[in-house]
């Protein structure tokens, strides 16, 4: 499995807060944890901005990913606004997490739970061609559902 290095800054809020982590050998993302001061409660319907507490350097041809825990999003109906939110191998200001509470009930982050998770890939930089025409496939123009039952 490629390895690629990921230099990591504690912001001040991030002091005590783990590292991003793999909980699993075959794990492709990495938990991030809450870096909030104080506990945090998220009612239905709100959008938070949640800290990380982490500020990291991508090599140039690499973005992170930043992804919902599946378990949060079925349990509690908590998820991102901006899934899968991207960081650029040029950001180097700390990551936060745009979270929101689609659940019915309210939803308490607490300093140090494990909100979400990042997905690190290498990225191919797309170069425009113009055409008159494209090429023909079976689906050609068919649109939203026109793969699916009829």
């Amino acid at each position: 499995m490629d390895q690629v290095k990921i230099l990591v800054k504690r912001t001040e809020s991030g002091k005590g807060i783990p590292l991003p982590g793999y909980m699993t050998e075959g794990a492709a993302g990495m938990d991030l944890y809450a870096a909030v001061e104080r506990q945090e409660v998220l009612q239905p319907g709100e959008i938070k901005l949640i800290p990380t507490g982490l500020a990291i350097s991508l090599p140039e041809g690499y973005e992170a990913q930043i992804r919902p825990r599946s378990g949060l999003a079925l349990k509690h109906g908590i998820t991102m606004v901006n899934t899968p939110g991207t960081i650029d191998a040029d950001y180097r200001g700390e990551i936060g997490l745009i979270m929101i509470n689609l659940g019915k009930a309210p939803f308490e982050i607490n300093r140090g739970d494990r909100v979400a998770q990042m997905v690190v890939n290498r990225i191919a930089r797309a170069v425009f061609r113009e055409a008159a025409d494209l090429d023909d496939t079976s689906r050609n123009s068919g649109g939203f559902g026109s793969t699916g039952k009829q």
